[in-house]
């Protein structure tokens, strides 16, 4: 399966939008920075909870204000959003080659972006400190992702180079990373 071909799949933003709440997104756009971006965001939100381009306009916002936690929540409501579309189990850790292909099946452009949303999970779980979390989230994308087409092999190989672990050995716990 090429995850890099975008061709002849539907992308998460083509999905419509309420006009209401396309038009709080680009406020929030044009107030970037200021306190009432957020609240043009979350009433977006409000108008379109299950809105994955509402969700990833949360995402950026709270990952760019390094509001880790709220950016790590929007995350995984995203996983479970797609999960649920797609008929993947809701446990990421529960996934196999086995859905993949089912999956792929229904919309290959939702199940790409259900495997960004992990990694981005992945990379917030990182700068949270949260080592051994973030690398269980990686060394599963690289089961699913076996030619590294998304990257989450080689960012596994940074993080356990950091903490000096192979493959098989352990985290040196007296190490934390946290990404700038």
């Amino acid at each position: 399966m090429d995850l890099l071909d975008f061709s002849d799949c539907k992308l998460y933003f083509e999905d419509p939008l309420p006009a209401e709440a396309e038009a709080l997104i680009a406020r929030a756009a044009a107030e970037y920075g200021d306190p009432e971006a957020e609240m043009s965001l979350l009433r977006a939100n409000l108008l379109a909870p299950d809105n994955l381009t509402v969700l990833v306009g949360l995402y950026r916002y709270y990952f760019y204000q390094h509001r880790l936690e709220d950016a790590l929540k929007v995350a995984e409501r995203v996983m479970h959003l797609t999960a649920q579309h797609l008929g993947l189990p809701d446990d990421w850790a529960k996934i196999g080659d086995n859905h993949l292909g089912s999956a792929a099946a229904s919309s290959f452009g939702l199940l790409r972006f259900y495997l960004l949303a992990l990694k981005a999970s992945a990379v917030v779980l990182l700068r949270l400190g949260r080592i051994e979390a973030s690398r269980q989230r990686l060394i599963k994308l690289v089961a699913l992702d076996s030619r590294d087409q998304l990257g989450a092999g080689k960012l596994l190989e940074v993080v356990d180079e950091f903490q000096g672990t192979g493959a098989s050995s352990r985290p040196n716990s007296d190490l934390s990373l946290a990404a700038a």
